[in-house]
């Protein structure tokens, strides 16, 4: 068969290469893809928001299952256009994707069903996140309703920090109409995790869980970023505690869902955090992650093809997904300023590895010339599955060099907390 996934990242350069493996699909295409992906998929000049265009070329093209990767997309509707005519396409509704495209609409929801999250109050303006702020200690947490790519999300240690990100809000209008609306919330503590699962809107399927870090700099500090780098296991998350996660977290969600008449197909992608009180919901993302799709693609053993087409046609049944023994780690390597103002059209270098557990996706890379570029802030995904957790993260950190370019910089330490939880694990017994 023919399959279009929808995405320029990393995201869906390990989509693309996963699905490239299945003995069901002829051909793959990415809209508009990246370098890397137009190794293993024929690329083409398609925005991911131009929804009547690209359903346009899958109807053209005859594309039997079309795989959208960003939230864009899936906000703006894109499942409903595909399905209006007649195509098969994995993805949310636009109805259904409004919780990842509004955190107020979500808090609401989780209220309403009683899905346990952190205690927020809505605000429409600086006076009302000041009257809100009051309320809570810090530090606190602010959040924009709308999507700002993964950096819409800051933490607020003091009066002063706060004033500063509301004036970036609200006087600068930096995220637009994306933040109308704001989120005062209080700050959770605990490990955060990422628990996803794939739903056809009667059952659901757990993917391996995935931890990711989404800080900036080493030791959690700096801005919020779409993310720095993941592992599988999640290690931080037993057996015990993700039962709970799917008892009263995702299958709420899904039956929640489907009461309001926003039936949800698709990835549902809980962020969330471990408290002492249990695991709480940090936020919804309705789509695959970046950068766990990268290591959970290495370790899935079945074929993702046959698997996306039963969800998007809405037959998922008793199907099962197997996973390798092996761990996954992958580091992100981003562009100096990133994920600020950072440069473009810097020249990516990669250097042949000689080992096929070693996978380098591409983020932000295209090709100008005889030369691969960057056009994004986070640039490669350098990822690696081995028998264990430190192993996998040896060899990338082994792998980061072969990758070459002006201003490059990564966390130097993805993984060493998980590790010192297996140490400690491994000592109490």
């Amino acid at each position: 068969m023919r399959v279009l996934v929808i995405g320029q990242g990393g995201r869906e350069h390990a989509l693309c290469w996963k699905l490239k493996q299945s003995p069901l699909v002829k051909e793959v295409y990415a809209a508009p893809g990246n370098a890397g992906i137009a190794t293993v998929a024929d690329c083409v000049p398609i925005g991911v928001a131009d929804i009547i265009e690209l359903a346009d070329f899958a109807e053209k093209l005859k594309i039997d299952l079309t795989v959208v990767g960003p939230e864009l997309p899936l906000t703006l509707g894109i499942v409903d256009e595909f399905q209006k005519r007649g195509l098969t396409i994995f993805g949310p509704s636009r109805l259904a994707a409004e919780l990842e495209g509004s955190k107020v609409f979500s808090k609401e929801f989780m209220r309403k069903y009683n899905i346990p999250t952190a205690e927020s109050t809505v605000c429409q303006s600086v006076d009302e996140a000041h009257a809100a702020l009051k309320k809570i200690k810090y530090p606190s947490v602010i959040k924009i309703d709308g999507l700002a790519a993964g950096k819409g999300v800051v933490v607020v240690n003091s009066k002063k920090e706060a004033d500063e990100y509301l004036q970036v809000v609200f006087e600068e209008k930096r995220f637009g109409n994306a933040a109308t609306r704001i989120l005062i919330e209080e700050f959770l503590e605990g490990e955060e995790v990422s628990f996803m699962v794939i739903t056809d809107g009667k059952r659901s399927v757990p993917l391996a869980p995935a931890k990711d870090y989404k800080k900036a700099f080493d030791g959690d500090t700096g801005p919020n970023t779409g993310g720095m780098g993941s592992h599988s296991p999640a290690v931080v998350l037993n057996g015990e505690t993700a039962g709970e996660v799917m008892k009263k977290i995702i299958l709420p969600t899904i039956a929640g869902m489907e009461a309001e008449g926003r039936t949800y197909s698709g990835v549902l992608y809980a962020g969330l955090m471990l408290t002492r009180q249990g695991p709480k919901v940090l936020e919804y993302n309705c789509r695959f992650g970046d950068p766990e799709t990268q290591v959970q693609m290495l370790r899935l053993e079945d074929d993702l093809a046959d698997i996306l087409l039963k969800v998007a046609r809405g037959n998922l049944g008793d199907t099962k997904l197997n996973w390798k023994k092996e761990a996954a780690a992958c580091v992100v390597m981003a562009v100096d300023g990133y994920p600020a103002e950072f440069p473009k059209g810097q020249e990516v270098v990669i250097d042949p590895i000689d080992d096929d557990t070693v996978v380098v996706f591409h983020a932000g890379v295209i090709r100008k010339g005889p030369k691969l570029v960057n056009m994004a802030g986070r640039v490669v995904n350098v990822c690696a599955r081995a028998g264990s957790l430190s192993d996998a993260l040896a060899k990338v950190y082994q792998a980061v060099p072969k990758v070459r370019f002006e201003g490059a910089w990564y966390r130097r330490d993805i993984g060493y907390r998980a590790l010192e939880h297996l140490a400690a694990t491994a000592t109490s017994r």
